[in-house]
């Protein structure tokens, strides 16, 4: 299969790179590294991503940005980035590339724990890894051709811990190889407006 693979430079990116690469032809999209570079806040920059990667069999977005903060200090502003980059990207990666999209093709977001098991500072990643779980679901029974599309719901990863353990006492942290196997059940198997929470 022809995968795209946006966020291909991140932890998450790096090890579903490595888990597929064996069996795929990996695009390695990043928002400035990468074979092409794509703003998924920006719609026109994610058409010019497809017309320039052309069709394409599976697309993973293992990317996406959100605002942590106090919900004291959120405002309607603070909610934006979340809003504009993680949740309509995602959606807008569907929205345009189906039109890219091979019959059969699969589409796989990332949400995130956060969705169902909130911390503090986290209001604005529960609201859109909510709302991109929901989507996931509805969307999939409307997709025409045959295709597919799924979210993945990782906790926070061993490799972050040293940045985020404050934030996430209590969770047990997951390995990035672990969350990759998610990602290749989704994209090589038959599934469909499912979250795979890891």
């Amino acid at each position: 299969m022809k995968i795209l693979l946006i966020g291909a430079g991140g932890t998450i990116g790096k090890a579903i790179d490595k888990e597929l690469s064996p069996r795929h032809e990996i695009v390695r999209i990043g928002r400035t590294s990468g074979d092409f570079h794509v703003d998924i806040s920006d719609s026109a920059s994610i058409r010019k991503l497809f017309e320039q990667t052309g069709k394409f069999d599976a697309l993973i977005c293992a990317a996406g940005n959100v605002t942590f903060a106090p919900l004291a200090e959120m405002t309607e502003d603070s909610f934006a980035l979340g809003l504009k980059d993680k949740l309509m990207g995602q959606v807008n990666l569907l929205l345009i590339g189906r039109e890219f999209a091979n019959d059969g093709a699969s589409f796989t977001f990332t949400t995130g724990v956060l969705s169902h098991d909130p911390i503090r500072s986290g209001a604005c990643a529960a609201l859109v890894n909510g709302a991109l779980d929901s989507f996931v679901r509805a969307a999939a029974i409307e997709l025409p051709r045959g295709l597919r599309v799924n979210s993945i719901s990782p906790n926070v990863l061993v490799e972050a811990m040293d940045k985020y353990a404050p934030y996430f006492r209590g969770f047990k942290p997951v390995p990035a190889v672990d969350v990759a196997l998610a990602y290749a059940k989704s994209v090589e198997g038959l599934q469909t407006g499912q979250t795979f929470h890891i």
